[in-house]
């Protein structure tokens, strides 16, 4: 279902250099379009940018008058550029929720792997596994870190690395997933969100120790409906799916992970 309105941003804060954290009222979206941690939003970012931007959803909630959603994104091109200058009482034109979110039991155990901006979206999937979960957060360097102390406060425990050791270990998440995995076999699967090349690693020790494992593909999106090809993902038997419409989210294993 295409569900498109005009919301309320509530509030507004940098949680780095680079990051932004929006609050905001968004009707009964939630209550008509929520299907489980990981869907997104597509948002116009200004009226002379033809196409709207794909936002994942950090966490949502049923509420009334309005339901609350919250969004995290980075700054990366003229469209976040737009939107991180909005803000509190401003509005913003959103479709949403869209996609398939991760398939989660709230009563497993899950490992929570995120890189960069796909950390995130996790939080949504800590808080629905009610603090059972471990998470796993890569970042480039300590002054790209967001969320870790939420995460911290939502999840059984956190292990962190940085590319260049300024926070946590000096190491990739595919490293701390391998260790973890070694140390306790008893998850029920893996969720994973962030760039390709991180998944792919993911996906790889997820697949040696044959666990199941869930990846949040990142694409560029045109319509955010399915209506378009620009999303479109190579997958394992072959055929094409659109990770707007078929996704973000996928079985690790679907995934064509060499096109």
């Amino acid at each position: 279902m295409k569900v498109e309105q005009t919301c309320k941003i509530i509030s507004k804060e940098w949680l780095n250099e680079y990051a932004v954290d929006l609050g905001l009222e968004v009707g009964k979206l939630v209550r008509e379009t929520w299907k489980g941690p990981g869907q997104f939003v597509h948002i116009k970012c200004g009226g002379g940018l033809l196409l709207r931007r794909p936002i994942s959803v950090c966490s949502c909630m049923e509420d009334h008058p309005e339901d609350l959603l919250r969004i995290v994104f980075e700054v990366r091109g003229q469209g976040t550029k737009w939107l991180s200058e909005r803000e509190a009482d401003d509005q913003l034109d959103i479709m949403g929720l869209l996609g398939n979110g991760f398939s989660i039991d709230q009563k497993k155990r899950y490992l929570l792997v995120g890189g960069g901006i796909g950390v995130p979206p996790l939080y949504g999937c800590a808080q629905f596994t009610g603090g059972k979960s471990t998470a796993i957060l890569g970042f480039r360097a300590k002054d790209r870190v967001m969320m870790a102390e939420e995460l911290i406060g939502a999840c059984r425990s956190v292990l962190l690395c940085t590319d260049d050791g300024s926070l946590g270990e000096q190491c990739f998440v595919d490293a701390l997933l391998r260790r973890e995995l070694e140390r306790d076999r008893g998850y029920d699967g893996v969720l994973a969100c962030g760039p390709r090349g991180m998944l792919k690693g993911v996906a790889h020790v997820a697949e040696e120790f044959d666990i199941p494992c869930q990846v949040s593909m990142e694409e560029r999106m045109g319509c955010g409906v399915g209506a378009c090809l620009v999303c479109a993902c190579d997958m394992a038997d072959g055929t094409r799916k659109h990770v707007c419409k078929d996704g973000p989210v996928f079985d690790a294993k679907e995934v064509d992970w060499d096109a």
